[in-house]
């Protein structure tokens, strides 16, 4: 299994737990219910954490490897939870050429996570991702859906202070 790249512990609650019985429930007999309840698990707990994969391996009657091996396989769902503050780096060629493999470096040092962790406060988590689409403006940061072009490593403090 990988490692979790957080030091937050899981912490669902009893109406989370019941909203995904109730995911499961409705789908268990549904041929091809693992993606749609993976989604929707996704959506209430906001990532996916072993504690509810084994509530969805267990409630589908599937193994915990085959839900793992969904999990991993596809982007759109994260082994690890989100902070307040989504920091996404662009890596995609434009943005790397043009400087975003030193703004991660800078926001690593500045935020003590590495890529795909979230700091213990839960305030910020990071990831690089691929293109954005925002080639123009390349290197790209986001914070949640404020997108931050041309930038520098030195201006990762003075972005990151907007959210403190």
């Amino acid at each position: 299994m990988a490692k979790r790249k957080t030091e937050v512990p899981f912490n669902g609650t009893k109406e989370q737990e019941e909203r995904l019985k109730a995911v499961i429930e409705e789908h268990k007999h549904v041929e091809g219910a693992l993606m749609p309840v993976l989604q929707e698990a996704q959506e209430i707990y906001g990532y996916l954490p072993m504690e509810v994969q084994i509530m969805i391996a267990e409630g589908l009657g599937l193994s915990l490897s085959e839900v793992y091996g969904v999990v991993t396989f596809y982007g759109q769902f994260s082994l690890n939870p989100k902070g307040k503050y989504k920091v996404n780096v662009c890596l995609g060629t434009a943005c790397y050429v043009k400087g975003s493999g030193e703004i991660l470096e800078r926001l690593q040092q500045t935020l003590g996570i590495e890529a795909g962790g979230i700091t213990k406060d839960g305030k910020f988590s990071l990831d690089a991702t691929r293109c954005v689409g925002a080639c123009g403006l390349a290197p790209v940061m986001i914070v949640n859906d404020d997108v931050y072009g041309r930038i520098v490593p030195d201006d990762v403090p003075k972005i990151l202070a907007k959210y403190a």
